[in-house]
């Protein structure tokens, strides 16, 4: 019998991705930047959170990392409202790492700015475990989709610093069974130290709450 040879390329790649993921940590803290890696399944709400969110960082001068399989489409948001933004179009990939962000955050210019929002490719699975050299990874988990993904998807829900319950409004929706206090409870079961913040774009309801730990989060790092 002839001898096997055993290539891991999960192994090597994720061994690549961490290499590069300390030297996008190491450029952001050279300059004081705050990274902040945004996850979620598709149509959560990512590109309106961030949005609104902005809105709110008085005096905080962000940009974005915009990550999507195809299109321009949420870019061209960010950019009608004059937020500096880089577009990664993965071709395929169903996730960001930190290969694609480093040459991504070259282009914008992190000295000039406080924070950097990376929106993340929409997809509860691969994003969790790709370390992109941000300092905090945040989740969306929008009420229409159920309060039953933790159990589908712990990993997510284990690596997040904080979890944005989005879409509140739908909450008193004909036919929705979205429980917010066992959502809270299964995922802290998962990840005692997340912080849970229910919201609505739409509505502003929860957004004082969120805003606030974003802003404490730049804060810490850049010292504003």
């Amino acid at each position: 019998m002839s001898e096997i040879t055993l290539i891991d390329i999960k192994e090597n790649i994720l061994a690549d991705n961490d290499e590069a993921a300390a030297r996008v940590r190491a450029a952001a803290d050279a300059a004081r930047t705050c990274l902040i890696n945004v996850m979620a399944s598709p149509g959560a709400g990512k590109t309106s959170l961030i949005l609104a969110t902005l809105d709110r960082l008085a005096g905080v001068r962000a940009g974005v990392i915009e990550g999507d399989i195809d299109s321009l489409v949420d870019s061209e948001i960010f950019a009608s409202r004059a937020v500096p933004v880089v577009q990664i179009r993965t071709g395929g990939a169903c996730h960001l790492d930190a290969p694609m962000v480093e040459p991504a955050l070259a282009r914008l210019d992190m000295g000039g700015m406080d924070a950097v929002f990376v929106e993340n490719v929409g997809n509860l699975v691969c994003p969790a475990e790709f370390d992109i050299g941000a300092d905090a990874r945040v989740m969306l988990l929008s009420v229409p989709e159920g309060d039953d993904k933790v159990l589908k998807y712990p990993l997510m829900f284990s690596v997040s610093d904080a979890l944005v319950v989005t879409k509140t409004d739908y909450l008193d929706g004909p036919g929705s069974d979205f429980d917010v206090a066992r959502l809270t409870e299964r995922v802290r079961a998962l990840n005692p130290r997340i912080a849970v913040f229910p919201v609505s774009v739409r509505t502003g309801e929860g957004m004082a709450d969120w805003v606030n730990w974003v802003d404490r989060l730049i804060g810490s790092k850049t010292g504003l």
